[in-house]
């Protein structure tokens, strides 16, 4: 008997590995993003985040394993980084419609949802980071996408900044019923709504839910509680740590105090 629709992943790696320039820069991930779901993708850099998204979006074919993609699958994509020529004259209405044509009013409700509709006939070069972020997040949404893929969405974004984009991307997983994965490399701060944080360094090092920040009074004295609403600690359960390439070696459980038995530095921070 098939599983429920809204069980069925919009997307899903299984056992894929990738490698570039003869390294192993993936090994064997398993990952799957259903509707309505938010999952953090979180890692160090250089732990193969941005090339996982590749082969996601089929851009980049796996060594080993495969990917499985709902048929008629939409995604709409936020890119890490986005380069516009500074001598060439662009507004935020002129760079939604690049692709195709888009009709005023679609444009000006994905802005309106972005929470940039202000910014409509901004030149593109005047933009701040979290303005320009917000810009992208819209152009993603001129898709209608069943996926939203946002790669380091709250980067060049300051603290305030990233708490209004969290709410902005947890209202529009709510309005849409779309399923969202979010990459960042803040192994600690996620966004609460997040369902799963999925925390890779080559490998899926550990996944879970996130901590709730409301049961760490410092987030709620810095930011407040409504804000704070926004934000989540995720707490690691990783039973290794990586050697100097990178290989995994696992914790010593026993043994002395200070050799990564439970509760040490280690542990805690597997990445220290």
């Amino acid at each position: 008997m098939p599983a429920p629709e809204p069980l069925v992943p919009l997307v899903e790696t299984l056992g894929v590995s990738v490698r570039l320039g003869g390294q192993e820069v993936l090994s064997r991930i398993d990952l799957a993003v259903r509707p309505g779901e938010v999952v953090s993708l979180i890692g160090p850099n250089g732990a193969g985040k941005t090339t996982l998204i590749r082969v996601l979006l089929g851009l980049l074919p796996p060594a080993e394993g495969s990917v499985r993609r709902r048929a008629g699958l939409v995604v709409g994509y936020l890119p890490q980084r986005v380069a516009v020529d500074a001598v060439l004259p662009l507004t935020v209405r002129r760079l939604l419609s690049l692709t195709r044509p888009v009709p005023e009013r679609e444009a000006a409700r994905a802005l309106e949802e972005a929470g940039a509709a202000y910014l409509m006939d901004r030149s593109v070069h005047a933009l701040s980071g979290g303005e320009m972020q917000r810009v992208l997040l819209a152009r993603a949404l001129l898709r209608d996408p069943g996926l939203l893929v946002l790669d380091e969405p709250i980067q060049n974004v300051d603290v305030t900044g990233q708490l209004e984009m969290y709410g902005i991307i947890s209202r529009i997983r709510e309005g849409r019923g779309c399923g969202i994965l979010m990459v960042t490399h803040d192994l600690h701060v996620v966004m609460a709504s997040t369902d799963r944080v999925v925390c890779l360094n080559r490998h899926v090092c550990c996944h879970g839910r996130p901590e709730d920040v409301s049961a760490h009074p410092e987030y709620l004295a810095l930011f407040g509680p409504q804000a704070a609403r926004n934000l989540a600690v995720y707490t690691h359960a990783h039973d290794h740590r990586h050697g100097p390439e990178g290989e995994v070696v696992p914790l010593r459980r026993e043994g002395r105090e200070g050799e990564h038995g439970p509760g040490s530095a280690h542990e805690r921070d597997p990445q220290r």
